[in-house]
């Protein structure tokens, strides 16, 4: 059971130094760049399939070279096989559609197309929920790729890999917030709901988990001598890293990157950081005097008080 996860690096917004151009395109080099929260949501879902089901685990990307930091990240915490980082500077300033359009066409230069593509709710950058969909939409254009049907707002997932299907419950809110079960034939794209949790219920299914563990984080940690490729260079492929530019992807400049994007920047309003409306007294831990004050400030509520 071969699953793929789409990720991405967004901006550190609890760092507060988020910079925009004067067109009000995102800065990202003056950026500190996190993978997006939501993405470890779908990264989870694919780490509780590769436990129970076997098989690999892949990471695609688009971005920047510093983005293979980003999937080394998910490589250490859901312990991915693969990495695949889509680079190139013609690739540069895309939106959600010419984002899809890149990404659709990395996952059908891929040796075998995934049994479950997985992608994150929304990305904390853009807001929009429109990549994971969108993706799946190119890759329904491609007669030589097989269907994806698409189940969005997953909370819970479980494959029967014998009748070919996966079983889904996702969230409806509306009026009220309710459970629904949905089931698909194999393969599907699931976008996992931050609401998902994943469940190791057997013994074994624990073991296995940590054992992908031990392996993979040491795989994690002697990964690095590729990060500060050059991206105009021949696209690289190492055991589990491979970076793609366009012209590998076959990819014409003007349907990718900015000049691919219809979406129009109006404007961008900076959000300021909120003021802090707690006062803080520095201790020094070698002065005893406060440091008995705080004991005794705190000892009330370690009581239950």
């Amino acid at each position: 059971m071969d699953t793929l996860v789409l990720t991405k690096g967004v901006p550190d917004f609890r760092e507060g130094q988020v910079s925009f151009d004067e067109d009000g395109h995102l800065e990202r080099g003056k950026t500190p760049t996190v993978m997006n929260p939501n993405d470890k949501h779908a990264l989870r879902a694919a780490l509780q399939t590769k436990v129970r089901h076997g098989g690999n685990v892949s990471l695609m990307s688009m971005g920047p070279p510093g983005y293979a930091e980003i999937l080394q990240e998910g490589m250490r915490d859901v312990y991915a096989d693969d990495l695949y980082l889509l680079s190139d500077r013609e690739m540069g300033a895309a939106d959600t559609w010419a984002t899809a359009m890149t990404v659709s066409t990395g996952i059908q230069y891929l040796e075998e197309p995934p049994d479950l593509l997985f992608a994150g709710f929304k990305t904390a950058d853009g807001e929009t929920g429109h990549t994971g969909p969108q993706t799946e939409w190119c890759l329904s254009l491609n007669d030589e790729l097989p269907d994806y049907p698409l189940v969005t707002h997953v909370v819970a997932i479980d494959i029967a890999e014998d009748e070919g299907v996966v079983r889904t419950k996702r969230l409806v809110e509306g009026d009220v917030s309710e459970i629904e079960t949905v089931e698909t034939e194999l393969p599907a794209f699931i976008v996992a709901d931050p609401e998902f949790e994943p469940t190791y219920r057997k013994a074994d299914h624990r073991l296995r988990h940590k054992d992908f563990r031990a392996e993979t984080r040491k795989r994690a940690a002697e990964f690095g001598e590729h990060l500060d490729d050059d991206t105009d260079k021949e696209p690289t492929d190492y055991e589990d890293f491979h970076m793609w530019n366009h012209e590998y992807l076959n990819l014409d400049p003007d349907y990718i990157g900015l000049d691919g994007s219809p979406t129009i920047v109006a404007g961008v309003d900076p959000i300021p950081k909120a003021p802090s409306e707690r006062e803080a007294t520095v201790v020094e831990p070698d002065d005893e005097a406060e440091m008995e004050a705080v004991f005794e400030e705190i000892a009330a509520y370690a009581g239950g008080d």
